[in-house]
């Protein structure tokens, strides 16, 4: 009880706060402002070029030439601070994770590739030798009574491990690695115990993995691991360390020159938990200057309102209930498991190598189900954001989108993550008017290693954005922030590029075009939102968000474009520069 009063009283006083920052700030972008640059690409036409920008009342005035904006609003103050950079449409991140991302990135690493932190670089660790030293340090160095928790182990790059191997480098401490997926975690003997996981557990949740004897092997997965956060919650939400997370966090997004981004879990840890924690964060992200929207996750809504999970949604949306940032009129809802740990549903014949090998992978919700689960909010106008990785899985969710549009032919649909698309889906999700939001870096990283565990023709369907775009699906990509850094031009790069880590190219006739790929990051991420008409472009009546860059990515080539500055981001009129730059104004 005692922690719950605090809680509350800590929400008071940051809603406080955060209301007075943001009456503060609209008074502080309501004056005309006139923004000059080298040029200004409104990603409303590909000839479109401007020289430059009207701002007033935190909204787009008037784009033109300078010398004809200047005689036209002669009372508008001139800026000329970017007059050598060039100002797109605010990059759009939207479908990320805020408080997974601040547990995330406070955490002990041990990551399979480069993982760019708002601090630094964090090494990957590129084989099964690397990982176990790396884990055995971090043993050796631990000095805390709570158990170790280390962050991004994956077997297609680190090997198999299980409770024997674990217990080798920890035979005493609790260990406990955490899969770069977030879908899976690997025990130790003595971390098993602390957990009190026995074998029974595998009568109550798919997701306990046992060997041919019946015992453990320290492998946890999906919904078996849900059912542990509980338990481990003293360790994820330390708020010291979460508020480390948030503000590298923060200094990825600002690196990245993002605007917008979406949280598309909210409640599933605890919906008071975290509006406290971005509220009592909001000061730091709020410097970092990005707008936040929520996209509650059904499981945890419908868990807590039951039958009025539809009439809570409403009122989250109309703001009749409270929410840390606006609530948008989505549900996000769940297919299959994971790309990551390959838990992905895929067709048969199914997983040829990797640790689900011989299985098909896993239903989150099983297809029979889907359209039930999804009908009474799709009835009370309420679009779908639906997590749904593999080639089955597609199947599955646009067997319930063709349902579904019997009701309605105008609700949004947003496959997201699309890992895997057969082009008879894509074809299938452009007649049922069903969008894309892929998962940017399932090529990058792991477009190789899946190879040999899907085999042909299933591997040359990692991603075929062009094969969408040629279809006329909307487009977008997102990080899903942490599993992969909130950096648009990096993201939209590799789909221009389809280079791999190794050095490769993935299916080469899936490039996308450069201006297809500013697309995605921009006015189809505003789309898949629902907020094209606020976001995403530049045009007079829109938000005045836009990210200034040192250089023009459509004049520069694509395998270059991570490299490109983000000078500032102005967000609502707003001026946020790079903080290697000097202050904001």
């Amino acid at each position: 009880m005692k922690l719950i009063v605090r809680i509350t009283f800590s929400l008071a006083i940051a809603a406080a706060v955060f209301y007075l920052a943001s009456w503060y700030e609209s008074l502080h972008s309501n004056a005309q402002a006139l923004y000059t640059a080298k040029a200004v690409v409104t990603m409303e036409d590909p000839r479109q070029r401007y020289e430059a920008v009207v701002v007033e009342n935190g909204k787009v005035l008037a784009l033109g030439a300078r010398d004809e904006l200047v005689e036209q609003f002669p009372d508008a103050r001139v800026d000329n601070r970017f007059a050598e950079q060039v100002i797109y449409p605010g990059f759009i991140d939207p479908h990320v994770h805020m408080l997974l991302a601040a547990i995330e990135y406070s955490m002990i690493m041990a990551p399979p590739w480069d993982m760019p932190l708002g601090h630094g670089v964090v090494k990957g660790l590129e084989s099964q030798r690397d990982f176990l030293r790396r884990l055995e340090e971090i043993v050796s160095e631990y000095d805390h009574e709570e158990p170790i928790i280390a962050y991004g182990y994956h077997d297609l790059v680190h090997g198999k491990i299980d409770r024997h191997m674990l217990d080798e480098i920890s035979p005493e401490k609790p260990l406990i690695v955490w899969h770069y997926s977030t879908h899976d975690f690997y025990f130790n003997s003595t971390g098993l115990e602390w957990a009190e996981i026995s074998p029974a557990l595998s009568e109550l949740y798919v997701g306990v993995e046992l060997d041919a004897s019946g015992e453990l092997t320290g492998r946890i997965y999906e919904d078996a691991a849900k059912s542990l956060l509980g338990k481990l919650s003293s360790r994820f939400l330390n708020p010291r360390s979460v508020r480390k997370g948030y503000q590298r966090f923060a200094a990825l997004l600002e690196r990245g020159g993002v605007t917008t981004v979406s949280d598309l879990a909210f409640g599933i840890f605890n919906e008071t938990l975290e509006n406290a924690n971005m509220l009592l964060n909001w000061r730091s992200v709020k410097k970092a200057g990005f707008r936040i929207y929520l996209v509650p996750e059904y499981r945890a809504i419908h868990k807590k309102y039951g039958d009025e999970a539809v009439a809570k949604m409403q009122r989250w949306v109309s703001g009749e209930d409270f929410a840390a940032a606006p609530v948008l009129p989505q549900v996000k809802f769940f297919s299959d498991g994971a790309f990551y740990s390959q838990t992905m549903r895929v067709s048969e014949p199914g997983y040829l190598a990797g640790q689900s090998s011989g299985s098909q992978g896993l239903w989150v919700t099983p297809p029979e189900v889907l359209t039930d689960i999804i009908q009474p909010y799709w009835d009370a106008g309420m679009g779908v954001r639906i997590h749904s990785n593999g080639d089955a899985s597609q199947d599955a969710v646009l067997d319930t989108l063709a349902e579904l549009r019997k009701s309605d032919k105008e609700l949004r649909y947003i496959i997201e993550h699309a890992g895997l698309f057969s082009p008879e889906s894509v074809q299938r999700a452009a007649e049922l008017d069903g969008a894309i939001s892929a998962a940017s870096h399932y090529v990058f990283y792991l477009g190789e290693s899946l190879q040999l565990p899907l085999e042909q023709p299933r591997n040359q369907w990692i991603l075929p954005l062009a094969s969408h775009f040629e279809a006329g699906n909307k487009v977008t990509l997102h990080s899903d922030a942490p599993l992969a850094p909130p950096l648009p031009l990096l993201a939209a790069s590799v789909h221009v590029t389809r280079a791999t880590r190794e050095g490769n190219v993935l299916t080469p006739s899936e490039a996308l075009t450069p201006w297809q790929a500013l697309k995605t990051i921009t006015t189809d991420a505003a789309y898949a939102l629902g907020l094209e008409q606020e976001i995403g472009s530049l045009k007079p009546g829109k938000l005045a968000d836009f990210t200034v860059l040192a250089k023009d990515p459509m004049q520069v080539d694509a395998q270059d474009w991570a490299d490109i500055e983000v000078v500032a981001r102005v967000v609502g009129g707003r001026v946020h520069l790079n903080s290697q730059s000097a202050s904001s104004d």
